[in-house]
């Protein structure tokens, strides 16, 4: 999904991976800013789409069962997160899988009765 969205527009991608633009409204009375609230220039605007057209392309990418786990996401964002997180998991359960992996792989033996091709075709097909 990432090709397609990078074809789309690169700075889609900055969208999801970075957040949205909120553009910021400068307070005169005070010595900081906070966000505007659709009151957009047409600069503004322009910027502000751009999580909207990330939104919709995530969106239109994904199925039922998928649209339910991102539904309650504001963000292109955070839809990116939900979605890297329900297929591949946390950090955690990521490591756990490689540890599993590493130890099935450090484990894996050649049996007396076994072909190297067997061996070969169960290590590549496992």
């Amino acid at each position: 999904m990432h090709d397609f969205i990078m074809a789309a527009d690169s700075e889609l991608w900055d969208v999801i991976c970075d957040g949205p633009y909120v553009p910021p409204k400068v307070l005169e009375e005070l010595p900081f800013s906070m966000p505007k609230t659709r009151k957009y220039t047409d600069a503004d605007r322009k910027v502000v789409e751009k999580n909207f057209r990330a939104k919709k392309i995530l969106v239109c990418g994904i199925g039922p069962d998928e649209y339910n786990i991102i539904s309650a996401c504001e963000t292109a964002k955070e839809i990116w997160k939900a979605l890297q997180t329900a297929h591949e998991g946390t950090t955690q359960v990521k490591q756990s899988k490689i540890d599993m992996l590493t130890t099935e792989y450090e484990l894996y033996r050649m049996k007396d009765d076994k072909s190297i091709q067997y061996m070969h075709t169960r290590f590549t097909s496992s």
